[in-house]
């Protein structure tokens, strides 16, 4: 019998808390039902399994991650809209690395449970709207799209590995990298004809 109270989402609010605290991939069912005070066979009343698991911290923090990146855009356009949804993804991936890393790893997700969360959804809105602002369209605003996660990722994994260790601080160069993406976005190179697919 599933102990009182004990529900799917608590199960993966347990999870994503202890993905913060011991990294995502060190997380397992035994720890999880520890931390909740019950016995392992309590959990699988509530999620399938590790893999499940680990789809649903997934979609908590993708929906966690876009209501602040929403909140962080509301009513800004153009180099103001892109920093504040740069700085709102990097503050979240450093608020909660077991939880961004849930939302950048390959993980097999339910249908049923992705088709209903508005998270994944709404970040695909809010970062092709905010491009939209600097009058990009397809195929130029998938590009663009792809462009800036490889970034926003790409500084938050390196910068969480320690991989900038010089005299210049990360945040200098975070603000500068935003500087020329805006630029860059400003002015972005037109798409040709013999562009390969």
């Amino acid at each position: 019998m599933a102990r009182a109270g004990l529900t799917a989402e608590r199960v993966t609010v347990a999870g994503a808390e202890l993905a913060d605290e011991v990294g995502l991939d060190r997380v397992t069912m035994s720890q999880v039902a520890r931390r909740l005070g019950v016995k392992d066979a309590s959990l699988y009343t509530h999620v399938r399994g590790l893999e499940d698991l680990r789809g649903r911290i997934a979609l908590l923090a993708a929906d966690e991650k876009t209501i602040r990146i929403a909140e962080a855009t509301s009513g800004r356009a153009g180099k103001d809209a892109l920093v504040a949804f740069a700085d709102a993804w990097r503050e979240y991936a450093h608020a909660h690395p077991g939880r961004y890393a849930a939302t950048q790893t390959p993980i097999r997700i339910d249908p049923v449970l992705a088709a209903d969360a508005p998270g994944p959804r709404r970040a695909v809105e809010l970062t092709y709207g905010m491009l939209r602002g600097y009058g990009l369209a397809e195929p130029d605003l998938t590009d663009a799209v792809r462009l800036l996660r490889s970034t926003f990722h790409g500084f938050v994994a390196l910068e969480a590995a320690g991989g900038f260790a010089r005299e210049r601080s990360p945040q200098q160069s975070w603000v500068r990298a935003l500087d020329a993406l805006h630029t860059l976005l400003e002015h972005w190179p037109p798409s040709r004809e013999g562009d390969p697919a």
